[in-house]
């Protein structure tokens, strides 16, 4: 960044610092909000509400995604005027300017400086992109997701060393509702419930979506799982010193067991609680177990006075029925499931339960969870560990439903739903970029644990004004907020990944 910009930043930074300082405000006679607003239309000066999305396409650029996109897809027998990249960037650029569905398009549309802010003369229509979602087949939706993961790779050998020491896969399934009534491929889920099962495989280093793949809403969430686990590591095994899968137990595919760890590749899986394995549990004697001992949460702030528990009182005070955890315990044993040609370690997670029915005691009973590895260097303990861990792709399964609405389903057949899927999940591939490409760890990683609200809102959406020159598009921040450092910071840092 510029000593100029740097300069700027810092005053307008001592502006709002003084003007938020704490002070011992006498008694006003008005309220704080007041004023009288006059609208007048700019003649000359024009600025867009998302100015940070200029700095993504300049990574966009470096990274040469719109080229490899381009010649990769051929869905465009001419090009009147658009590529295949200005429709998918078109895409996933709405989102991360706030849209949330097609539509939305049409504000962008209407965005003189947005438009000029990445060179482009016009952008297509929301009905065009709609046109252009439906030409996807199966085929050329993996070929895109393979494009993208392609230039993942420069981005991830950029990062340290004990990021690329082990890229740990989550892999997991998710139902997206729909009322629509027309939409090809749709079923009714185990639930009850109308829709799509979309399978989700992420990087749990970076919180990046791999793949997802569009499946019908009765298919269990292992249907198909294997092709794309076995995509996955074989984007990250030249990468990362090691891989490492995560599942629940739906996702226990005893079938490969022997072949993923033939080829060196580690994991943890969820095992369901069958009757054989529950009487294995039973059988072993107390000795066998010891008490599991949670990882403390470090809280960043003061330590403060637990509050009182509102709802466990009401529970006791209405005689509800009540289950507490007691207490915790892990075992582990040698277990060889069916279809695998060695045995592996079976973790055994045992809590005990009191039962109560207002203040007075029932009964109490135990419970067990079950977990299937086949790494031989983890404690019991840290097996449960990364099994809980692993709950932390839910966070990211949310973000891509309701943060970056991506897996909505606005096309009316399961393939066009499928690509609006990878497309718009770009959104969230880009924050993620945005974060890792930053010069300063803390930054970066800042970045990949926000929201995507949070995102857009200090990243993204900063008014910026917009100068088109001959040569250069000049894009000028008008509003301070505190990420904007971080904003200025990533415009040059992408530009190593040229020619890459």
């Amino acid at each position: 960044m510029s000593s100029v910009n740097q300069k700027n930043l810092d005053r307008r930074k001592r502006r709002i610092e003084r003007r938020l300082r704490p002070r011992n405000w006498p008694d006003q006679p008005s309220p704080m909000f007041g004023g009288s607003v006059q609208y007048e239309v700019s003649d000359r000066i024009r600025a867009t509400v998302a100015g940070g999305i200029g700095a993504v396409h300049m990574m966009v650029r470096n990274l040469g995604l719109d080229k490899r996109i381009n010649e990769a897809l051929t869905l465009l027998k001419v090009h009147l005027p658009y590529h295949e990249s200005d429709h998918v960037l078109n895409i996933a650029y709405n989102v991360m300017a706030g849209g949330t569905k097609l539509e939305d398009i049409e504000l962008l549309r209407q965005d003189e400086s947005y438009m000029d802010m990445l060179g482009a003369q016009r952008i297509p229509d929301p009905t065009t992109s709609g046109d252009f979602l439906r030409r996807f087949t199966p085929s050329e939706i993996e070929t895109y997701m393979d494009v993208v993961n392609g230039c993942r790779v420069p981005i991830w050998r950029q990062q340290s060393r004990e990021f690329r020491e082990q890229a740990t896969i989550d892999v997991d399934g998710s139902l997206t509702p729909t009322t629509g009534e027309k939409k090809r491929g749709m079923e009714m889920s185990y639930k009850g419930i109308w829709g799509y099962h979309p399978l989700i495989v992420t990087l749990a280093n970076s919180r990046e979506p791999l793949y997802v793949v569009n499946r019908s809403g009765n298919v269990p969430s292992h249907s198909g799982a294997v092709k794309w686990i076995d995509k996955a590591i074989d984007l990250c095994e030249p990468e990362f010193d090691g891989v490492f899968l995560r599942g629940d137990t739906d996702f226990s595919l005893t079938g490969e067991f022997d072949r993923w760890t033939d080829r060196g590749v580690t994991f943890v899986f969820g095992y369901d609680a069958r009757p054989n394995v529950v009487e294995l549990a039973e059988g072993l004697p107390d000795g066998a177990f010891s008490p599991l001992e949670r990882k403390e949460r470090k809280v960043k702030t003061r330590d403060r006075d637990k509050r009182e528990k509102v709802k466990e009182g009401i529970v006791e005070a209405r005689g509800f029925l009540n289950q507490r955890l007691e207490y915790e315990e892990v075992a582990e044993v040698e277990y060889q499931p069916g279809k695998c040609r060695r045995p592996y370690r079976l973790v055994i997670l045992r809590k005990t339960i009191s039962e109560r029915e207002g203040q007075g005691f029932l009964f109490r009973f135990d419970r067990y969870f079950f977990y299937i590895t086949n790494d031989r260097r983890m404690t019991v303990r840290e097996v449960v560990g990364q099994a809980n861990e692993r709950c932390d792709q839910e966070n990211v399964i949310e973000q891509l439903k309701n943060g970056v609405n991506a897996l909505r389903v606005p096309m009316y057949d399961l393939e066009s739903n499928w690509a609006y899927m990878a497309i718009a999940s770009l959104a969230w591939t880009l924050k993620a970029w945005f974060g890792m490409t930053l010069p300063k760890p803390e930054d970066g990683e800042r970045v990949l644990r926000m929201e995507f609200k949070r995102f857009l809102n200090q990243l993204m959406r900063i008014p910026c004004q917009v100068v088109r020159g001959a040569r250069q598009i000049r894009v000028r921040v008008l509003a301070y907020t505190a990420a904007a450092r971080m904003l200025l910071e990533s415009v040059g840092a992408t530009s190593q990944f040229r020619g890459t």
